[in-house]
């Protein structure tokens, strides 16, 4: 009796943490929505930001590129410091935070105002990632890591495919400030959420800088560069792509909130298949997405002037684009697990350097006088570099029994 009841508490232990979960999983993919709709929604605002502070469109992107540097400081720095306490407890406190910067760039009175708000929003993005993926992984068995990973991630996808049409149409009609009041909205629910059902999961600490040493192995040096370089491609481009569909493909403003839909169906996609394929083949499905992502740039760079192709090369785009996203992750994950927390951190910096190398390289072409496309063609070559170091890797990894 005793054996019998012991296993059935057992049972019953297991059934109810298998039954929350998926709540666990979705208050962190509804923070994660709130953080992607911080980070992707001023591409489509770009042109209002830029008229209502003053500044130019270039100019206007290092409010891109500083969220960008953010997320890097925030996936290194703060994943780093906040390891040392509960993940569930970082997580909120990321959240306050969060909330503070969206503040102050939704009320800000000028742009280093503004610029300062996005810093701060861009650094516990970042945290929030890391830790987040730590809880996502650990509510799962390891077969599942990969499909945990595009569930979180799934709110960024949403983001995109939601929030970004949506927020830029607000943001249209009503202003851009108001925008950034709605994802202050979206962040507090989310905090709330996490409070409520994210269930308390042992942390996976960084115990010093030592453990740096552990990410720099030739593997998950090269993931965490075919990262920078592939994001880089597509966030370049992504950022300046308001104007590639006005002053290019010679969509009329108001058209914009719904291309971009085409973006964000294209990203979810992408994510529901890497949740699948990565767990899988890995290896085979990073090297189809960027091969497909540099085919789709191409075309989209060449005949950008065809509003048709404009707009489907657009949903191409986020879906190879986005398509091996939780992949990087789980390399760079494999390879450099000893480094505990920072593992988690490491490759969204990666990711975010990317971005924020992209979005700069973008605006100086554009200040230069060049083309709307050139941001576009900037992207093809980031992520031919990107496939150069994918084959590098397939040849220099370990050779493992089958």
């Amino acid at each position: 009796m005793t054996q019998e009841h012991t296993t059935s508490a057992t049972t019953h232990h297991v059934a109810a943490r298998t039954s929350r979960t998926p709540l666990g999983l979705y208050a962190l993919s509804l923070a994660s929505f709130a953080v992607g709709l911080a980070e992707f929604v001023i591409a489509g605002l770009l042109p209002d930001v830029a008229a209502d502070l003053a500044v130019s469109a270039g100019g206007a992107g290092v409010l891109v590129t500083a969220y960008a540097v953010g997320i890097i400081v925030g996936a290194l720095a703060l994943t780093t410091a906040f390891s040392r306490i509960p993940p569930k407890s970082a997580l909120v406190q990321i959240g306050v935070i969060f909330v503070i910067g969206d503040l102050l760039s939704a009320l800000g009175p000028n742009f280093e105002v503004v610029l300062v708000g996005r810093i701060i929003a861009g650094m516990t993005n970042g945290a929030f990632l890391g830790m987040g993926i730590v809880v996502a992984v650990s509510l799962v068995d390891a077969r599942n890591q990969g499909r945990a990973v595009a569930t979180m991630l799934g709110g960024l996808t949403l983001a995109n495919v939601l929030g970004v049409p949506l927020g830029t149409a607000l943001g249209q009609q009503f202003g851009w400030r108001v925008v950034f009041g709605v994802i202050v909205v979206l962040a507090v629910a989310a905090t709330l959420a996490i409070v409520a059902v994210v269930p308390h999961v042992a942390s996976a600490p960084t115990s010093s800088l030592a453990d740096l040493r552990h990410l720099f192995n030739r593997q998950a040096l090269l993931a965490m560069g075919i990262a920078t370089f592939r994001f880089g491609g597509m966030f370049g481009a992504f950022t300046y792509v308001a104007l590639t569909l006005t002053k290019v493909s010679g969509y009329p403003t108001s058209a914009v909130p719904w291309l971009l839909v085409l973006f964000g169906i294209g990203l979810m996609v992408g994510n529901a298949l890497a949740g699948r394929l990565v767990d899988r083949a890995l290896e085979a499905t990073l090297a189809g997405s960027l091969m497909g992502l540099l085919a789709v740039q191409i075309l989209l760079g060449w005949l950008a002037g065809h509003p048709v192709v404009a707009a489907i090369s657009l949903g191409l785009m986020g879906m190879f684009g986005f398509a091996a996203a939780p992949g990087y992750q789980q390399k760079v994950m494999r390879h450099a697990h000893a480094a505990g927390a920072i593992a988690s951190g490491a490759p969204i910096a990666a990711v975010n350097l990317g971005n924020a190398l992209g979005s700069w390289i973008g605006g100086l072409l554009i200040t230069a006088g060049l083309d709307y496309t050139s941001p576009i063609w900037m992207g093809a070559v980031a992520t031919g570099l990107a496939l150069v170091l994918l084959a590098v890797s397939a040849r220099t990894a370990p050779k493992t029994r089958q």
